[in-house]
């Protein structure tokens, strides 16, 4: 018995074309569908199965089997021959296969004179829809044309399925490959607020639409000029080189081992000839490598699925003209971006005023661009997985980032219910505004220092938003990050000359570049490190550069000339490094004397606190510096020894630990010794928790997000501090993992407004 030709099989591919044309009933198209593969591949039998509800497979449609069988023949995926081809999406290929261990018989289907048997998986996304089969009588071993051929046919029964045409749409609900239906996914809050809007893909999907090709050697010719394309965009990224360190080089690398991959190139050219257009090889040989990776039991193979699904998109965009992220794209008011992973310089790419939410598979709550995120006001969601395959542009979306709730086309009543709730937290809101003008002042009369945390000029209304005591944290280096090269000395000046403007008389803690690791210039010298966040960076690179900080320096002095100027530098490591950069800085002072210009009226000059060895060298170092504030972020990440960035370990050790508070406690409790005033400027300060334990150390000082100083203040005005101190004392000595809940009760027994 001879099998299809290539020819064949796109002859067949021609036949379903003109059998989804027809205006007749889904079933009857399935009916139909499975005569003409019986025809066209000389099979006597030919029989389609399809997930349904509750996981099990049924059998939709067949010709040579028993008819009285459709809808009532069922299994469940590891069940017989087709459970086990769904289960593990991949082809079966069987002379006798009554002999298989695996063999399940049903006797109400009449198989029981068919001995050879093909399956293969009906793949959409790499998981499986559903199972198409082939029998005949004689026993023989369908060959390789034959086996690619059905899998061809597979691949478009799945994108007919998949939209509708072929199979009931709510047969899909529980399958995991509807995009028409609600959906909700829990991930971890990250940045609090809640917003209702439509989805905007960060790098937009291509929908396959047209399958079936007209002319083949035109679909190959486009899949070569978009190969050729796709290389010649990761190769000359990686060879400009200076904007890539740690996971971007990596992915782009993966991108380039892919592309460059003359088996996967060759196998997308084999499913063109079957008859595909380009865009459906394309998916068509994704979806296969996907199911084969989803298999595997290596933890590192399986990760690469982000990489094949990056590298599959790109090519589709290639392929359909659009090779740009969303962010060159106009966007609707109430966008909600939706990305795998996200860098700080990419989010600031974006159009503020139109973005109204974040959600990431990836990400974590003291990565960089959450941080951005808390700054712009942004509500982002992290680690949610699955969100990108279900989700399409313009879908409804709510996302709730103060319990990480993600709601994908919700329905009317969910809709409803957060409507209502962004009505109330419109009123929390306006009663945090009341407390706008009233002093951050406990019951017992100690007063605190509530700073906003900002690194861009549309933070600066925010210090009269939410009357703010000043500015402890100034990020310089985020003008630094969206500028396409570096800004010049003027420039600089006039950026910090608008910051101490806007503060009005109210203090302001610039901090030095904090670049390096993740936080990549776009005109910054390549650099390939094996643990950026231990590397070159901040203080380091300064030192290293001191010409970088002299021109810093130069124009914080142009900014604050006859004003008060506070600067303070990251990432040390040991008092030493404070003293070389002082001294760097003080010859910057001095040539402005010599020059006659008018020095700040008062100058100041800080350490942050995130390198746990300064927790050994802290009487020498507040001996010697002016102020100090705590950057609870990287301190704690690197006392942990936990990559912060890591969704794996984002969760394992709390914040609120014995240990972490004990670190803190040492720092406050020296500086009140030296008369030094600390303040803490991490993420831990601007929830309200996290700052009452600050409180309880003796921290009179704290620096956070705008949107967290009415929350932090209405804190502040419930509790007595006396009665938290000697609670914190003891929380220290604790041997447990967490004090979080301790403190809850506490909160919630003495009223304390959480």
């Amino acid at each position: 018995m001879t099998g299809p030709t290539p020819g064949a099989a796109r002859l067949i591919l021609r036949r379903l074309r003109e059998v989804m044309a027809e205006g007749t009933s889904a079933q009857a198209r399935l009916d139909k569908i499975v005569r003409v593969v019986a025809a066209n591949v000389v099979a006597e039998v030919c029989s389609i199965y399809i997930v349904v509800p509750g996981g099990e497979l049924e059998l939709f449609a067949t010709e040579g089997l028993n008819p009285s069988a459709v809808h009532r023949t069922r299994m469940k995926k590891g069940e017989g021959l087709v459970g086990d081809i769904a289960l593990n999406a991949r082809p079966l290929n069987l002379a006798d296969a009554q002999s298989h261990p695996n063999f399940s018989y049903k006797p109400e289907t009449g198989e029981d004179p068919f001995q050879s048997f093909v399956g293969v998986p009906i793949l959409r996304g790499g998981r499986a829809l559903g199972v198409l089969v082939v029998q005949n009588k004689t026993r023989r071993v369908y060959d390789e044309e034959e086996v690619e051929t059905l899998q061809t046919i597979a691949m478009v029964l799945a994108e007919m399925v998949g939209a509708g045409d072929l199979v009931d749409p709510t047969v899909l609900e529980e399958t995991g490959l509807r995009r028409d239906r609600p959906f909700r996914i829990r991930g971890t809050p990250i940045a609090d607020g809640v917003a209702i809007g439509q989805v905007v893909l960060h790098e937009p999907r291509v929908v396959v639409e047209r399958l079936i090709a007209e002319d083949l050697g035109h679909e190959r010719q486009r899949l070569a000029r978009a190969i050729e394309e796709l290389r010649a965009f990761v190769d000359d990224i990686l060879s400009a080189g200076p904007t890539l360190e740690g996971e971007t080089r990596d992915v782009l690398e993966a991108y380039q081992m892919f592309a460059n991959d003359s088996g996967w190139v060759e196998r997308i050219r084999e499913a063109i000839d079957t008859g595909l257009t380009a865009e459906a090889a394309v998916e068509k040989v994704h979806s296969e490598t996907r199911a084969r990776l989803l298999r595997q039991s290596d933890p590192y193979l399986r990760e690469r699925l982000h990489d094949l699904d990056d590298l599959a998109n790109r090519l589709l965009r290639h392929l359909a003209g659009v090779a740009d992220t969303a962010s060159r794209l106009a966007l609707p008011p109430d966008a909600v971006l939706i990305a795998r992973s996200m860098g700080p310089a990419e989010l600031l790419e974006y159009d503020r005023a139109r973005i109204q939410a974040v959600v990431l598979e990836e990400g974590s709550p003291t990565s960089h661009v959450a941080i951005v995120a808390r700054a712009l006001g942004i509500p982002l969601v992290g680690r949610c997985g699955e969100l990108l395959d279900r989700s399409e542009t313009g879908n409804a979306i709510i996302v709730d980032g103060e319990t990480g709730d993600v709601h994908l086309r919700p329905t009317g009543e969910v809709r409803a219910a957060y409507e209502a709730k962004l009505a109330m937290r419109a009123q929390r809101q306006a009663a945090y505004a009341a407390l706008r003008d009233l002093p951050a002042v406990t019951l017992d009369g100690v007063g605190i220092a509530l700073n906003l945390n900002a690194g861009l000029r549309s933070d600066l209304p925010h210090l009269d938003e939410t009357g703010a005591a000043g500015i402890g944290l100034f990020r310089t280096e985020l003008q630094f990050m969206i500028n396409p090269r570096m800004p010049r000395l003027q420039a600089q000046a006039d950026l910090y000359r608008a910051v101490l403007a806007a503060a009005n008389g109210r203090p302001v803690a610039f901090r030095t570049l904090d670049v390096g690791g993740d936080k990549v210039l776009p005109y910054a010298e390549a650099l390939r490190e094996e643990n950026p966040a231990l590397g070159w960076r901040a203080i380091r690179i300064a030192l290293d550069r001191p010409a970088l900080l002299r021109y810093q320096a130069r124009a914080f002095l142009l900014a604050a000339q006859g004003g008060e100027l506070n600067v303070m530098f990251p990432m040390v490591a040991e008092v030493d490094e404070f003293v070389r950069a002082k001294e760097v800085f003080m010859r910057e002072v001095n040539r402005l004397a010599q020059s006659g210009r008018a020095a700040p009226e008062r100058l100041r000059l800080g350490v942050m606190i995130e390198v746990p060895a300064l927790l050994w060298q802290l009487r020498q170092l507040f001996s010697l510096a002016d102020f100090v504030s705590v950057g609870t972020n990287d301190l704690l990440q690197f006392l942990f020894a936990t990559d912060r960035g890591n969704p794996r370990l984002g969760d394992r050790y709390d914040a609120l630990s014995p240990a972490a508070l004990s670190a803190l406690s040492q720092i406050v409790k020296t500086g009140a010794a030296y008369k030094v005033p600390v303040t803490v400027c991490g993420e831990m300060a601007s929830r309200p928790i996290e700052a009452m334990a600050l409180l309880g150390l003796g921290f009179r000082s704290l620096s956070m997000t705008p949107a967290a100083v009415g929350p932090i203040k209405a804190m502040v005005r419930s509790l007595r501090i006396d009665e938290l101190s000697e609670f914190v004392a003891k929380l220290c000595a604790s041997p447990q993992r967490s004090v979080r809940e301790s403190l809850k009760e506490f909160a919630l027994n003495k009223g304390v407004a959480l």
